[in-house]
């Protein structure tokens, strides 16, 4: 596909294999199709390893972080389980949150925590609404641990961000739905590899073993679950769809 942006007609064009068509630049449509290329400029430049969250580095898409911020305002998780800790940025921020609305802790479990990750998590200011948990997150050993941490009755979110493979997501999926109370949801990040498969810094095996794939998957066997994004709790644009690294993610639990 090749587009051309022309600035001065104010149009984008885009050029496939189905034909050619031309949209207003200053589109819906054209903010999309600008959007994607935007993303995987940015997968191939690592443009999420840029930014930071109160002293950790935070290896994710400011967006997402927006976007999952209306959800946990809203929700109010007694309980946010993070799988995929690396520096901790993440689950700062989670904590931060919970700080923030007085409301709330993190779980972050991770496979091989490097040391000194861990020693600038348990020296955070924050450090009092963060639980570790060391192991592989699909292990039931450490399933049953991070469900021990949890009280009958709490509301509990999931983010699943640790190995991404397919089949690795569907597992965690499978080990982790339970916790997940009505309302509230359960999320695969990073299914934004698909369309970043055939960039310089990507893997052709993206294209079909991804997160998303495997939540898409899951939403089919599991009723009790939909598979959608979170409504946006402002929105005074025409724009629909968010820019995310989370296409595809988010399953939210309708039911028990």
């Amino acid at each position: 596909m090749k587009l051309v942006i022309d600035t001065t007609a104010h149009t984008l064009t885009v050029e496939a294999d189905s034909g050619t068509r031309t949209e207003g630049l200053y589109t819906k449509e054209a903010f999309e199709l600008i959007s994607r290329e935007w993303l995987r400029v940015g997968i191939d430049q690592h443009y999420s390893y840029t930014f930071s969250w109160l002293g950790r580095p935070i290896i994710q898409l400011p967006e997402d972080l927006i976007r999952i911020q209306e959800v946990i305002y809203r929700v109010r998780p007694d309980v946010i389980v993070e799988t995929g800790v690396a520096h901790g940025g993440s689950l700062v921020y989670y904590a931060s949150l919970c700080k923030l609305i007085d409301y709330g802790r993190a779980i972050g479990v991770d496979v091989a925590l490097r040391p000194h990750n861990r020693q600038a998590l348990e020296a955070h200011p924050l450090e009092p609404l963060m639980t570790l948990v060391d192991g592989d997150s699909t292990d039931p050993r450490v399933v049953d641990r991070v469900r021990s941490l949890v009280a009958p009755g709490e509301t509990v979110l999931v983010v699943l961000d640790s190995n991404h493979a397919r089949a690795h997501v569907a597992a965690e999926l499978d080990a982790y739905h339970h916790l997940v109370t009505p309302g509230s949801y359960i999320v695969a990040a990073d299914g934004v590899m698909q369309i970043a498969h055939d960039v310089p810094a990507g893997k052709a095996a993206w294209q079909h073993d991804h997160p998303a794939a495997a939540a898409a998957e899951f939403a089919r066997h599991h009723p009790e679950f939909v598979l959608e994004q979170p409504p946006w709790l402002f929105n005074e644009s025409g724009l629909t769809e968010n820019v995310t690294h989370w296409p595809g993610a988010w399953l939210r639990r309708v039911s028990r």
